[in-house]
Formats: C-alpha cells, structure tokens, sequence
C-alpha cells in the first residue's frame, strides 16, 4: 500500500466510548499546567507554538515569562524582532517565533484585532497548520476539530491497532477524520487536551506505555493483543548528517565577537559565534583570526562539544582566543549585553558557560 496516497483504514468500532473514558480521567487527572488556566485565544496560540518540539516541563518556564513581557496580541505585534528572539532564546525553532508573530500581527493589523473562531479562518493564520488550528478550534471555541499530533497518532494506533506507519500524511487524515467522527457534544477542548495528556503521561512515547493507569485499557486493541512493543510504526529515519565546525570564542578586553548568520537556512538571521566547516588546528585558528582583522595573542582554551539539530549534528572545535582588536566585522558583546540583549541559540550559547567564571 502506498501510504502517501491512499486512505488508511482506522476501525472505530467500539471508539464511541472513547470521549466519556477519557474526559472522566482528564478532570480527576489532568497537570496543572499555566496554559490550561484559561482559554484565551492568544495565550493558547503562544503555548501551542512553543509546546511544538519542545516538552511541557520546559516550556512551563518559558511561557509565563513570554507572557509577562507580552501579555497581548498588540504588544507582540509590535515587538522587536531583537527582543522576540531574546525572549524565546533557548527554545530552538526559532522559525516558530516569527511565525508566531507574523500570524499576531495578521490578526491585529489585518483583522482589526479579532482572532479567527473557525478552523479555516485559523488555518490561514501564518504557521499554524492542522494541528494547531484544531488545537485553538476545539480549545478556545469548543469546535468539534480533532488536533492529530504526534501524542495523539501512537494513541489512536494503539487503541484501533492500524498499523500503517504513522508519520505518513494519509494516516494523520484518516486518524483526524476518525476522531471528527467520535467528538463529543461538550467539552470538546478538554477531550482534546485529554488526549493530550494521555499521550504524555500514559500512553508514552518512550519506555513502555503505563497501561494499569490508562483509562481506555478496555478498548485497547495493542493491549487486547499483546501488540503494544510493535504499536506504533514509523518510516525510518534517515540518519542525520554529521557536520565538522570549528566555533571562536573571540575575546577582547572582556566582550565576544559576535555575527549574525544569513537570513535563510538553519538558525537563519540569529546571532552566532564566529564559525567555518571542518575542524582547524591551532594555527589554522589564529590565522584565521587575524584574517578577521582581530589581532590574535593568544589561543587560550581547545575543547569539543557536540550538538544535535533535527536532520544535522554538529561536532564542534571550539578556540578561546584573546585578541588585541575589535575587528569591525563583528559586534563584540559584554557579559551584560549577552544577557540582556543578544539571542544566541543554545547550540552557541553552551559554549560560553565557565568563560566568565
């Protein structure tokens, strides 16, 4: 079967008690979670965003604080990009920030403010695709629209027992339609939520799946028979690409030379530490430092480190260099203004711990 193309069979029969099950479970069980303290479109929106590849412990962080700093559609509107970006440093995707706010800012100079209240108004918000427009559909306006993410896919394969692999388009379609078919009368957001939550913590995705607490045992078809090690399937991954770079911690009178990557491509228009392919050696650093017109001294520190993007892993040299000159090819950053001020992705931002120290 090519799955791309044709429609996965999902068996709900049996399913229609699936909302009852799970909304009984959901109010006795639910974590406390900032987001779900109220359903105001906009404070929705910014959770969804951030919670996209990014786990709930960590984003309970991030939120309040992204909310502090803009509590209104009009405030992120009209923000700089400087300090979004600051504000969402750490998270990583930071296509996900701007995207965020392209689709505030459609709302609130595009739409005189009002947020779209149907799933086809939201989808046309810039960035936010099925998942996120049944998310706001069902939560903030008690639409009948499922939210099929990755959480809810291994459920609903566990529990219809297709086994088509799930990270396929057609079998995302065929679980959201199946689910559109069971939603229930009320409580529409909290069923989704429900779902939400079971995929975190029951229904897991790593390690196996809590069955003695999941309150759709009963229906389980990866329980029923003993399918639940083989339940979900996924294509397979291709394996990511290694990348050799060698990043300067340029140093003069206190303050990092700091760059500004291209606009397009990975971490594309973030700040960044200086850095090139393949792994130089020392001299091959210090030359290349006094190419940057920063007069180099002295190579004062060597060390590796390793990091991990979705489809690339960089393996990083990374040269401390005391230099003599603030080159004007880069902005040169105190301690303060890397704080206050600079977003640098994690990927970078790791590299300078111990270096005020």
């Amino acid at each position: 079967m090519n799955g791309r193309a044709e429609r996965i069979q999902v068996n709900i029969e049996g399913l229609a008690a699936l909302p009852g099950l799970l909304l009984a479970w959901y109010g006795e069980n639910a974590r406390d979670l900032p987001w779900r303290r109220d359903r105001e479109p906009y404070r929705i929106l910014v959770s969804e965003i951030m919670l996209q590849q990014t786990r709930a412990e960590v984003v309970k962080d991030y939120y309040p604080r992204f909310l502090e700093a803009l509590p209104t559609l009009g405030a992120l509107a009209r923000c700089g990009e400087g300090t979004l970006l600051k504000l969402w440093e750490g998270l990583g995707y930071y296509s996900r920030a701007r995207n965020l706010q392209k689709a505030v800012q459609k709302i609130e100079f595009g739409l005189g403010g009002r947020f779209p209240d149907t799933y086809e108004g939201l989808r046309e918000l810039p960035g936010v695709g099925p998942y996120t427009a049944g998310a706001l559909a069902s939560i903030c306006f008690d639409l009948p629209v499922p939210a099929a993410d990755g959480n809810v896919l291994r459920i609903m394969s566990r529990i219809a027992g297709f086994d088509a692999p799930i990270d396929l388009p057609a079998a995302k379609q065929s679980v959201t339609d199946a689910l559109a078919a069971i939603y229930p009368e009320s409580r529409r957001g909290d069923f989704t939520q429900s779902l939400m939550e079971l995929g975190a913590v029951v229904c897991l995705p790593n390690g196996a799946p809590k069955c003695g607490a999941c309150p759709a045992a009963e229906l389980c078809f990866a329980k029923r028979n003993n399918a639940i090690a083989r339940l979900p399937v996924k294509s397979r991954k291709q394996p990511r690409r290694v990348e050799d770079r060698t990043v300067l911690l340029l140093v003069c009178e206190g303050r990092i030379a700091l760059r500004r990557r291209e606009g397009e491509g990975l971490l594309g228009g973030l700040w960044e530490l200086p850095n090139v392919p393949g792994a130089l050696d020392a001299q091959a650093v210090l030359d290349l430092a006094a190419q940057w017109e920063t007069e180099p001294l002295a190579l004062t520190r060597r060390f590796s480190r390793a990091h991990v993007f979705t489809h690339i892993r960089w393996e990083m040299t990374c040269c401390a260099v005391e230099c003599g000159a603030r080159s004007h090819s880069f902005v040169w950053a105190g301690r303060g203004e890397l704080e206050r001020e600079y977003a640098l992705p994690s990927a970078f931002r790791k590299l300078l711990e111990g270096l005020y120290d």
